[in-house]
């Protein structure tokens, strides 16, 4: 079968070939470029836990090397902290990483795959479909015609791919811009993120009144400066007098020694495509949508969209026909990104308004603030993962389903787990390899070598109905999972979401729900492709 064409080397584009690849699709990369990123230090990324843990599961490279974790997040309004919060392992931390380095990461991962196909200096400029594959022809250098059994744009903003299939994206231009620069220097908050609102100094030229300031390897900070609405010119000598004020402020009278390293001007839009999917071909990352207002990150979701859908991909790629399971791809997130962007552009007003609550409702300053760290660390509506609770893929009611501390169709904790060969590993680690994970929750049993408790109890029980199940599965033990009673069974997508919790071994409703999650049975699928097909 034809590999899966990717078009576009950026994080999302080089994530989802490298996802692929761990489930054995053969992909080609469609790079413009020349295969090789230029170094911008004020150009950088926040990840979240989750997608922190997929980079770090794709490229085997610890980020903490390569990216600085916060130590803490501190909100001050004029001269007052607000809030505080220590990221002292109870609370995951952000990652904060220079975008060249992410993407070296992933480009030094792919160079080992042999299944994955890097070519450079190829821009897309033709893309033709049909039932059986994709044909993509591309200029330059080494133009030429690529034949794929499906195509994904990971093509950015001003995607080649959206345009040619006459995918609509509206949206808002401009809400907000930012000033940024990168320095080495030394701040007062040593490896603590900053939200400053307000600030006592008077600032040159236009500004909002708010500064982030997010440290990342080597001493070196990224402060982020507010523009109000407009297309007020920002000079170097303006910014340069910015950091002047900003440094000489936050020391207490006199500017720190520092090094400028880069500067720029950020400028976010809201966007979202009419349509994620076109038969055989997928939109993903920047070509899908565009978001990043009030201290959220869209790279967050565009890998995210990668790991969505890598698995349904693999699965289509080695199985045949899975239509109800890729048209899923659109309908999950497509809807988690919809919500995300209702959800700034209803805070929007507030925040940026110039008074609104602020100035009839005591103690609002705090609400906003709360409102912006959670799109800064990634929680509550602007932040945190999506749900996929109201998914095609969901299963009905199921007999024996309890509640655990995860919801359905979120994103599970990462507990340790005993695998089958009865080593220890971390669940997240067993994660994005195309099975499903079976997961049962069996307090003590970490503390006997695997030979004695695998016969033993509801486990032959358990083993035997994983063995029916319509699609491989994986089975691991855990001593705890938070709200699980002992002998929960959970079943876990390839993505990581949490399918069913079920009490006890229930093979009929472990089957129905493992069903439903990779889209209905088989049989139907095969049908309802060749129907399409036919069309």
């Amino acid at each position: 079968m034809d590999p899966v064409i990717i078009v576009g080397a950026g994080p999302v584009g080089l994530t989802l070939a490298l996802a692929l690849a761990r489930q054995e699709v053969p992909c080609v990369v469609l790079d413009e470029g020349p295969g090789k990123d230029e170094p911008r230090a004020a150009r950088t990324v926040v990840l979240r836990e989750d997608t922190a843990a997929l980079v770090e599961r794709l490229t085997g490279m610890p980020l903490d090397r390569a990216g600085a974790h916060w130590a803490g997040w501190r909100s001050m309004r004029r001269k007052q902290v607000i809030r505080e919060i220590v990221f002292d392992g109870t609370e995951p931390a952000p990652v904060h990483i220079a975008q060249h380095v992410l993407t070296g990461a992933l480009r030094a991962a792919l160079a080992d795959e042999r299944l994955v196909k890097v070519a450079v200096e190829s821009r897309l400029d033709g893309l033709e479909q049909e039932s059986s594959g994709v044909t993509a022809h591309t200029r330059g250098p080494k133009g030429t015609w690529w034949r794929g059994s499906y195509l994904v744009g990971c093509d950015g903003p001003r995607s080649t791919v959206r345009k040619i299939q006459d995918i609509r994206f509206p949206g808002r231009t401009a809400v907000e811009r930012h000033a940024v620069a990168a320095l080495r220097t030394e701040l007062p908050w040593h490896d603590e993120a900053l939200l400053h609102r307000l600030p006592p100094w008077r600032m040159s030229g236009p500004s909002a009144g708010e500064i982030t300031a997010r440290p990342l390897p080597d001493g070196v900070w990224r402060l982020d400066w507010l523009l109000p609405p407009g297309k007020d010119l920002v000079t170097p000598e303006l910014l340069l007098t910015r950091i002047r004020e900003t440094l000489t402020g936050w020391a207490g009278g006199t500017v720190p020694p520092y090094e400028l390293l880069d500067t720029g001007v950020h400028t976010v839009h809201h966007r979202l495509a009419r349509r994620w999917r076109a038969d055989r071909v997928f939109l993903a990352g920047d070509a899908a949508h565009l978001l990043g207002a009030l201290g959220t990150h869209g790279l967050d979701e565009g890998l995210r969209d990668a790991d969505n859908l890598a698995w349904k991909l693999a699965l289509a790629w080695h199985h045949g026909p899975h239509e109800a399971l890729l048209d899923s791809y659109q309908t999950e997130r497509r809807a988690v990104v919809a919500a995300r962007l209702r959800a700034a552009d209803q805070a929007l007003p507030l925040l940026r308004g110039g008074g609104g609550l602020r100035s009839v409702v005591p103690g609002s300053s705090r609400g906003h603030d709360a409102l912006l760290t959670e799109g800064h660390l990634g929680q509550g509506q602007l932040g945190a993962p999506g749900a996929y609770a109201d998914s095609p893929l969901a299963p009905q009611r199921l007999e024996g389903e309890v509640p655990v501390d995860t919801p359905l169709g979120t994103p599970v904790t990462d507990v340790r787990v005993t695998a089958e060969d009865g080593t220890f590993v971390r669940l997240r680690d067993r994660l994005g390899r195309g099975a499903l994970l079976v997961v049962l929750i069996a307090p003590g049993t970490g503390v006997w070598e695997r030979k004695h408790w695998v016969s033993a109890g509801i486990m032959p029980q358990l083993a035997a109905a994983i063995t029916a199940l319509p699609h491989p599965a994986e089975l691991l033990v855990a001593e705890r999972y938070p709200g699980a009673a002992a002998h929960t069974v959970l079943l876990v997508r390839p993505d990581g979401h949490l399918v069913t919790a079920l009490s006890g071994v229930r093979p009929a409703a472990l089957y129905a729900a493992a069903e439903a999650t990779v889209g209905g049975p088989v049989k139907a699928q095969a049908e309802a492709g060749a129907s399409a097909g036919s069309r």
